[in-house]
């Protein structure tokens, strides 16, 4: 038997999760008390900021980026193993339920990136879009910021990598298409599963596999430099899925792939137990055992070099399947380094335009 009873539809966590900043928590004692609060499922809240600092300098050895910048913290999309989920605590919610229905939104992100690239003392070199949460989360159709922080990557001229796992992003085509003919954007597209049954417990509010790989295709015919992360792989759910994704999005036109083994640390671990026992009753502690083997007998990993791959047995099957699958199906296919030499400061009436 698969997924409990009152499995709640159309969200991720299936719980909120206690903050590590808060001594207290408000907790239902019973499920009868007339006073109790259970706001378990209420709609999205949107709570907007005004930004004085837009890009994060990124220190981790193992990421492979300078600086990343998010225009929205918290993410609709409500992945469960998202691992942004922690970083919500620092806004006063918690990694649960809180994450994905109270959305910090960055209003004044453009301005505050062209005031950035202005400095005399900027260095040049890739910024990654989404490195937390993603840009092109359900909110951007409407607000734009994203692509308004994109137009003032053109402007500039500044090169830019960017992930997403929504389709929207093809919204903005025409600016994406500019910078990738001068070698100044990286896209990857979030794939997890090539079924949408899955995506629809993993990811609940991203866009649909179909869509994605459409996304893929859709960017390739326009020349803009296309990885997929086939991520995370979650031993027990969808890792037996490589080679079948690896073949659709070859099939799309992706230049490069890459992918890494979940990684549940902090409150996260809580939350996705939680979801995974009602989501997948029949085989929760087959999939938690399995994790726990990728990362030396814990869900937790923050070892830098073996975070993002794990270790053991199970982490070497996956590697050599994703090794054996990108060479059948990707195999002679390149994706051009960024440039960083085309920068330019000081366009008259840029900061006017914001």
């Amino acid at each position: 038997m698969e997924e409990h009873s009152d499995f709640i539809k159309g969200r991720g966590a299936q719980m909120q999760a206690k903050s590590r900043f808060h001594a207290q928590e408000i907790v239902q004692e019973h499920m009868e008390g007339i006073d109790d609060i259970n706001d378990i499922n209420t709609p999205t809240q949107f709570f907007y900021e005004h930004s004085r600092q837009i890009v994060n300098k990124v220190d981790s050895p193992d990421i492979g980026l300078a600086y990343s910048m998010n225009p929205y913290q918290g993410c609709e999309h409500g992945c469960i193993y998202c691992y942004a989920r922690n970083t919500h605590e620092y806004w006063g919610y918690n990694a649960g339920l809180d994450f994905e229905k109270k959305i910090i939104v960055k209003r004044n992100a453009a301005s505050v990136l062209a005031k950035t690239f202005e400095k005399p003392n900027w260095e040049v070199r890739p910024i990654m879009f989404s490195g937390n949460t993603d840009c092109y989360q359900p909110i951007e159709r409407k607000l734009q910021i994203t692509r308004n922080m994109l137009q003032v990557i053109a402007q500039y001229k500044h090169p830019v990598g960017m992930i997403t796992k929504n389709h929207l992003i093809t919204r903005d085509i025409d600016i994406l298409k500019e910078l990738a003919a001068q070698q100044l954007v990286h896209v990857s597209i979030s794939i997890t599963s090539a079924r949408d049954e899955i995506r629809q417990k993993l990811e609940p509010r991203a866009s649909a596999i179909s869509q994605r790989l459409k996304t893929v295709e859709a960017l390739a015919k326009e020349d803009i430099p296309v990885n997929v992360m086939i991520a995370p792989i979650i031993p027990g759910i969808n890792h037996h899925e490589i080679p079948q994704i690896m073949k659709l999005i070859a099939d799309a036109g992706a230049s490069s792939a890459a992918y890494t083994i979940v990684r549940l640390n902090g409150a996260i671990g809580g939350v996705f137990e939680d979801w995974v026992r009602k989501a997948y009753p029949d085989r929760a502690d087959k999939v938690l055992n399995q994790i726990k083997e990728c990362h030396g007998g814990s869900l937790n990993d923050s070892r830098f070099g073996t975070r993002m791959r794990g270790e053991g047995n199970i982490a070497t099957i996956v590697k050599d399947l994703f090794v054996v699958s990108k060479k059948k199906y990707l195999s002679g296919r390149s994706y051009p380094p960024l440039r960083t030499d085309l920068f330019m400061r000081n366009n008259k009436g840029q900061l006017g335009l914001f």
